[in-house]
């Protein structure tokens, strides 16, 4: 089981996302928590120094943070040591140039944070139960999720030119009289690299769900509807919406004055999400609005009782 926890920046996906990961451990599920933010605090909400490489944070309970762009570097590495092997030594400084330029580009970066993603999507009921993703805020979100249905095709064309290109050369060859057959690595990497996202997408549709996280109030209520609407476009599964740092009704002050807001949020919330249950309708949970700040294991697992509703089946 894969879940996504995103939203708005700032309505507590992280802390949501680090509770729901304590409780499935505590649970017995081998439990991966990781962050894709650019601006992590899965490290500081947990208590822990995390990297890119999952690393036991309690019993059952692995976390990581992964940084786009390390991943860029390694990734660039890697096409530059397939193009030594794949393009004429005269044009190849420049190609090194370009790739070197290409670990600043946005798209390289997300391109790169999906392939490590996949690796760890491919490494879910084998080394962990369950893989919970603390996403970067909405939009990037979006974009990573809708990246393998982008990517694919366009990773066809580039492999399907590239093999009408090795078909020509092979036949020069003959004419020559050179038939040895050679690899191509780059090819080969294309085509692994197509059949790798034609199984992310599938292992998304089946076993992943996004839990879009907002507080009641009318920006992050677009902001979700939103979003709703583009994962649907891509096939990925919703799961219930969370509504964090609901105010009680006994509030008083600053607080009694926002419940009226909230009220008439929370009633949009609900007709669009509670529904009658099914992939438009997910279900919706309220978490409210706690005193104490939650960091550190005790802490988060004391507030994880509220997202009991949210509880896979155990692992088997």
């Amino acid at each position: 089981m894969i879940r996504f926890f995103g939203g708005k920046g700032g309505v507590g996906k992280t802390t949501l996302a680090a509770a729901f990961a304590v409780r499935q451990a505590r649970r017995g599920a081998r439990t991966l928590v990781v962050s894709t933010d650019p601006a992590h605090s899965l490290g500081d909400v947990l208590g822990e120094a995390l990297s890119d490489e999952p690393r036991p944070v309690g019993e059952s309970l692995l976390a990581a943070e992964i940084s786009g762009e390390r991943q860029a570097s390694n990734r660039v590495a890697e096409v530059l040591e397939d193009a030594r092997h794949a393009v004429p030594r005269e044009v190849l400084p420049a190609v090194e140039r370009h790739l070197r330029r290409a670990v600043d580009s946005p798209g390289t970066v997300e391109s790169a944070l999906l392939d490590r993603l996949t690796d760890l999507v491919e490494r879910t009921g084998q080394d962990w139960d369950l893989l919970i993703v603390d996403s970067a805020p909405t939009g990037h979100m979006l974009r990573l999720l809708s990246l393998p249905e982008l990517l694919t095709p366009w990773i066809e064309g580039l492999a399907h030119n590239r093999k009408q290109a090795r078909d020509v050369d092979r036949f020069a060859d003959g004419l020559l009289g050179e038939t040895g057959a050679q690899r191509d690595p780059l090819l080969e990497r294309l085509q692994a690299r197509r059949r790798r996202l034609e199984a992310l997408q599938t292992r998304l549709r089946d076993d992943a769900r996004v839990h879009l996280v907002l507080v009641p109030e009318r920006l992050p209520l677009a902001e979700t509807e939103r979003a709703a609407d583009q994962l649907a476009e891509a096939g990925v599964p919703l799961g219930a919406v969370l509504v964090n740092r609901v105010a009680s009704d006994d509030e008083s002050g600053v607080l009694a004055r926002r419940r009226e807001q909230e009220h008439s949020v929370l009633a949009r919330v609900r007709e669009r999400f509670a529904g009658g249950g099914g992939a438009a309708h997910p279900g919706v949970l309220t978490v409210p609005l706690l005193p104490d700040e939650l960091t550190g294991l005790t802490c988060l697992h004391e507030a994880a009782g509220w997202l009991a509703p949210l509880d896979p089946r155990a692992p088997r």
